[in-house]
């Protein structure tokens, strides 16, 4: 890896999670002039590096107006959770027939990392090591299945739903719900190999995070 490639990375990574973060707004222009600044990057790194947001279905681009975070509303976000719903109940199905040992163990590891992470930062902002566990075990969870696209969609989608973490006023994970026994039961039951109860675990995790996420809205 080359140190321009690493360079975008690192702006890439640092972008992505602040806008996970809230701390670019939903809608707000991602304009490249303001982030060299903020990031301490070239308008060469950042022109790299923005794309990947809209590929991850972060932000948008249009042109004559530049590079947006994604925009959020209950509309929107009722659509993409069917869409998750649909795509990732069916990658898990596959992941759990296909699967090998190395998946169990590379998941219960994911899982462990996920569970000893604190949500929040000693700030109350969403902790980033823990939005990087999270995703690692919804990524290994889906790992098994053979089907490259499909895992890329399920991964696109999940990571727009992260934003309406920020977009919603009370973090999900800050609610009466119990977020780690949820991810635990799905881990458990894809470990024993029980898809439809994997599946029910996982439809109900996806839709009651959405179902809070509005009553917050």
């Amino acid at each position: 890896m080359t140190r321009t490639t690493t360079r975008v990375e690192d702006v890439f990574q640092r972008l992505r999670a602040d806008i996970l973060n809230g701390r670019h707004e939903p809608g707000s222009r991602l304009r490249v002039e303001a982030l060299k600044d903020h990031y301490g990057a070239s308008s060469g790194v950042l022109r790299e590096a923005l794309p990947r947001l809209v590929g991850q279905g972060l932000a948008t681009f249009a042109p004559q107006q530049g590079f947006r975070v994604m925009e959020v509303s209950p509309a929107a976000l009722r659509d993409l959770t069917d869409a998750r719903v649909v795509i990732e109940t069916h990658v898990v199905r596959e992941a759990i027939e296909h699967g090998t040992i190395a998946w169990e163990s590379d998941l219960l590891a994911a899982h462990h990392n996920l569970a000893r992470t604190a949500f929040a930062d000693e700030n109350g902002a969403i902790n980033e090591s823990w939005l990087s566990a999270h995703t690692r075990f919804h990524e290994t969870l889906l790992a098994g299945c053979p089907n490259y696209h499909l895992r890329e969609v399920a991964s696109q989608f999940r990571d727009s739903a992260e934003v309406y973490r920020c977009w919603a006023r009370t973090p999900t994970e800050h609610s009466p719900r119990d977020v780690p026994a949820e991810h635990k039961l799905i881990c458990e039951r894809a470990i024993a190999r029980d898809i439809e109860g994997t599946v029910e675990a996982l439809r109900e995790h996806i839709e009651l995070t959405t179902a809070l996420m509005l009553e917050e809205s």
